[in-house]
């Protein structure tokens, strides 16, 4: 797959023709509502078995290959060029594809009401495909131990048919919120404990869940203890009945992290029980919160630096939203709450209001701002195919287990291409073989 970045006067015959594709091919892989009026600075993915690079201003065979991990003779090989001679500025290489990490990829789905909507079914059929676990979110916890499940419907079937593996998310949320009384009965009542586990050793027998993975938010945070011999008594009754254990972390970028979100959350600790966690690097941008990234690379990164330096990186999935917000401004504290958008939805909005689409190189993040017909200013934050390739960057660079989702059912069509052009999902047939 290939990026690329729509420019002022392309139009998709042009963009197709350069890169040795059709336009019904950029249509399909990109969902393109609007083909004949592509936004400035509108990112696509060009389907392509490799990619294709120009030359610019002072490249060489070498430089290029180094920047694409190849050597300069074999690139010189497969372009039919010359290897002694000047490269011409413009250029067009070809980059083979470069080998594939195995990964493991999950996916939160939160249905509402009594039924799983037909969009949240058709998002999880065409999204399992990339999937090792699909999580429903969430099972909740009554005062008792006792669950309340979430409704179900077909998802299980749906996995199933994509050979990915369920995760069955249990969670301290009590009307909407996550409770911190009820957090605390959980991880300090030894007989809530019990009703608990044995009704989720039940329940992931018979719903067929390979791994059990704890959400619990809020905690008070002189319970941090107790919450890791909770965890420490529920991997052992979840291992000796062929079930792993997870666990969801408060974005931390050190282990004296105050606040009431954080405290209780002991990374180190974690990283030795769990079999894997779910790091939630997302929402520094939030619906309630000023106009921002909603997962800034640069904070991402300080918060997977503190996670590696005390947890084996191999057990980390990086958190990943697959929405925006739209804010109208002037942001007020406690004011109106920004919309949740999908990434074609933003583009959409763009597009209506006749604005290009920026780029912030720091965040690595896509940006803009419009004004609407009642004359209220907004600012919007989404993700694109290029910041979300930098997560997979990060993901490679340091060598993580993969990638966790937060939450399937908002469209973005480019995150699912790159995602399979980067890497092999792992496919788990039983707990064992995780």
């Amino acid at each position: 797959m290939q990026i690329y970045v729509v420019k002022q006067g392309d139009n998709l015959n042009q963009i197709a023709s350069t890169y040795g594709t059709t336009a019904t091919a950029l249509i399909d892989a990109n969902e393109l509502e609007a083909p004949a009026n592509l936004v400035v600075g509108q990112t696509m993915v060009i389907p392509i078995i490799g990619e294709f690079y120009f030359v610019q201003s002072g490249d060489t065979l070498y430089s290029i290959g180094q920047k694409f991990g190849i050597s300069y003779q074999q690139l010189a090989q497969i372009n039919q060029f010359p290897v002694n001679n000047p490269l011409p500025i413009g250029l067009r290489l070809y980059i083979p594809p470069r080998p594939k990490r195995e990964i493991t990829a999950n996916a939160y789905i939160e249905p509402y009401g009594n039924t799983v909507s037909q969009g949240l079914i058709n998002a999880a059929s065409s999204n399992t495909p990339y999937l090792t676990y699909l999580a429903p979110f969430s099972y909740t916890i009554n005062n008792d131990g006792t669950l309340n499940p979430p409704p179900l419907d077909n998802l299980r079937q749906i996995a199933t048919n994509n050979n990915a593996s369920l995760m069955l998310a249990v969670s301290n949320l009590q009307e909407g919120q996550f409770s911190t009384e009820l957090g605390r009965t959980i991880v300090t009542d030894q007989t809530v404990q019990n009703t608990l586990l044995d009704n989720i050793i039940t329940t992931a027998n018979n719903g067929g869940y390979h791994d059990v993975h704890f959400d619990l938010e809020f905690l008070p945070p002189e319970n941090r203890e107790d919450y890791n011999a909770f965890l420490q008594k529920a991997r052992d009754r979840l291992h000796a009945n062929g079930l792993l254990l997870s666990t969801a972390l408060a974005p931390k970028t050190s282990a004296t992290q105050q606040g009431t979100l954080y405290e209780a959350h002991d990374y180190a600790a974690h990283g030795q029980i769990a079999d894997m966690v779910v790091l939630m690097t997302y929402e520094w941008g939030y619906s309630y919160g000023p106009p921002m990234a909603v997962s800034p690379i640069d904070e991402v990164r300080k918060v997977v630096n503190f996670a590696i330096s005390v947890m084996p990186a191999n057990k980390i999935l990086l958190g990943q939203n697959l929405y925006g917000y739209d804010w109208t401004l002037p942001f007020e504290q406690g004011g109106e709450a920004a919309k949740a958008v999908s990434p074609q939805q933003a583009i959409t909005i763009a597009r209506e209001h006749q604005v290009a689409i920026e780029y912030d190189q720091q965040a690595q993040a896509p940006f803009y701002n419009y004004t609407d017909g009642q004359g209220n200013r907004h600012e919007v934050w989404f993700e694109d195919a290029r910041s979300i390739q930098a997560k997979f960057d990060l993901i490679k660079e340091l060598g993580l287990l993969g990638i966790s989702y937060w939450k399937l059912g908002l469209s973005f069509p480019q995150n699912w291409l790159l995602l399979g052009d980067n890497f092999t999902i792992r496919k788990i047939q039983s707990p064992t073989s995780a």
